[in-house]
């Protein structure tokens, strides 16, 4: 990846300004160096490569935007989700006491935590917006432990490319490439505003991902796939959210 001179990337980013040529010539940059989202494919697909395989380069280690306590919304909005099931109901009522969040997948030590497990790991917060594609969006403290550290301590093999992660409603699930996945500001998150994470707001865990629109931070997280192949899950396309139209790629 750090082969590509920002030269590449200004001519990527002028051809992809003449039309459908330029949008093509840029897909045959990103494949050259393998910056290919899963839902590359389709009519949208050069476009779609485009924006990924320019932001992975140009921001992949860039912090997100974070701001002072004061700016801290007061209500913020708790998007509707599918009812909990009977099971969360349970694990709920008991204080998610008994609540496990599973690593597996192209990993060395397959992992089963608790929250506790999770609170021993080194925390850290950041206070950032989350922002929705349908318009809305807040700002809020978001506390946690980085995925580098679960992922860490998982062992994550050479090989693997992507991290697959469920929600507690079987349909839902994401992935996120391994820089993402890496960044310190990806965080494995147990509170918000200085208290436990809300059930409505994603808790007792959350996935939060603040350079990217808030359908990438997944609610209620239960379950880590370490993967070197994306194309085993689902229909192939990284997530269920390219399965309904939206990007894969999600940067903000």
């Amino acid at each position: 990846m750090n082969a590509l001179s920002r030269r590449k990337l200004i001519f990527g980013g002028v051809a992809a300004a003449a039309g459908l040529g330029g949008l093509t010539a840029a897909d045959r940059i990103a494949k050259r160096y393998g910056l290919i989202p899963p839902d590359s494919g389709g009519w949208s697909g050069p476009g779609e490569t485009l924006t990924y395989a320019c932001q992975r380069v140009l921001t992949a280690r860039t912090a997100a935007r974070e701001f002072p306590r004061s700016m801290i919304s007061k209500k913020p909005f708790a998007n509707e989700v599918e009812p909990p099931t009977e099971h969360f109901k349970r694990l709920a009522s008991g204080g998610f006491r008994d609540w496990r969040l599973v690593v597996d997948g192209t990993v060395a030590r397959p992992l089963v935590l608790t929250l506790s497990d999770l609170k021993s790991m080194p925390i850290r917060s950041h206070i950032t917006e989350i922002a929705c594609e349908e318009g809305w969006s807040y700002v809020a403290e978001w506390i946690g432990t980085p995925l580098s550290n679960v992922l860490n301590e998982a062992g994550v093999l050479p090989q693997s490319q992507y991290v697959v992660y469920y929600g507690v409603e079987k349909w839902a699930w994401e992935s996120i490439d391994m820089a993402d996945a890496m960044h310190p500001y990806t965080l494995v998150t147990m509170g918000m505003n200085d208290g436990d994470l809300p059930v409505p707001f994603g808790g007792p865990l959350r996935l939060r991902l603040p350079r990217q629109l808030g359908y990438k931070s997944l609610k209620y997280l239960h379950h880590i796939t370490v993967t070197d192949n994306i194309r085993k899950f689902g229909q192939g396309l990284g997530s269920t959210d390219p399965e309904g139209g939206y990007a894969w790629y999600a940067g903000i």
